[in-house]
């Protein structure tokens, strides 16, 4: 992950950002957003990914996550909200779908999920 954003990987964290439901699908991917928590709330960006086994075998679910590595890769540092948690969640259509796309559909799910960017609420829900 780029600087500016780390990694979320317990479990603990993903049923968090879930139950916000503060979330937005695409034809690409579904994203859930959260604002993190006052101690983890160092003003950096976490993400995390999540594919089900609904998708495919292991190889596929893979190749999926790595995609939407490497699309959160491009787009989070310059396009996500300081301070919020996100989970990228991989669809059927993720494997097939263009990058081009996939990368329209995170910029789409982030300007859906995070509220404006003024100064009078940031970071609140």
């Amino acid at each position: 992950m780029p600087i500016g954003a780390e990694r979320l990987k317990k479990r603990a964290d993903f049923l968090r950002v879930a139950s916000v439901r503060r979330k937005w699908a695409t034809p690409g991917l579904v994203l859930q957003a959260a604002c993190g928590t006052a101690e983890q709330n160092s003003g950096r960006v976490r993400v995390g990914f999540t594919v089900t086994k609904k998708v495919g075998n292991s190889v596929i679910r893979n190749r999926v996550k790595r995609r939407l590595r490497a699309v959160a890769q491009d787009l989070i540092p310059s396009n996500a909200m300081a301070g919020w948690d996100y989970v990228l969640i991989g669809r059927h259509t993720t494997i097939n779908r263009d990058f081009k796309d996939l990368q329209t559909d995170l910029r789409t799910a982030l300007k859906k999920v995070t509220p404006s960017q003024n100064k009078n609420n940031r970071g609140q829900l």
